[in-house]
């Protein structure tokens, strides 16, 4: 088995949406809950993750210059990852199907982890 990184993409938009009262957090973060559990099941789940703040920091450039980030250039932002075992890029990219961002519009990157 391989591993992958997952890493979820969406928008600020989108994200505020989605988390826009305690209610939908509440449904959002179920349905969550629920495809992390399926994955773990299934022995799919290597590492849950983390969630990712919208602020950061982005440096670039021989001079290391330092922007506000992540990506001031895009809308599209990582809201976390999480890291996956599946016999290859297409199983990766079946797991990851199931992820609850896609109904609202986001997207999920499939990774592979290098192994050093």
């Amino acid at each position: 088995m391989n591993e992958f990184a997952l890493l979820y993409r969406d928008t600020v938009e989108a994200r505020q949406q989605r988390m826009g009262s305690p209610e939908k957090a509440q449904q959002e973060m179920a349905k969550w809950q629920a495809w992390f559990k399926d994955m773990t099941e299934k022995g799919q789940l290597k590492t849950l993750g983390q969630p990712l703040e919208l602020a950061g920091k982005v440096i670039g450039g021989k001079k290391k210059t330092i922007t506000d980030g992540p990506f001031s250039e895009t809308k599209d932002i990582i809201g976390g990852y999480s890291v996956i075992v599946a016999n290859d890029l297409d199983e990766a990219a079946r797991i990851g199907s199931g992820c609850p961002i896609l109904d609202s519009g986001g997207q999920v990157e499939v990774r592979p982890v290098r192994q050093m």
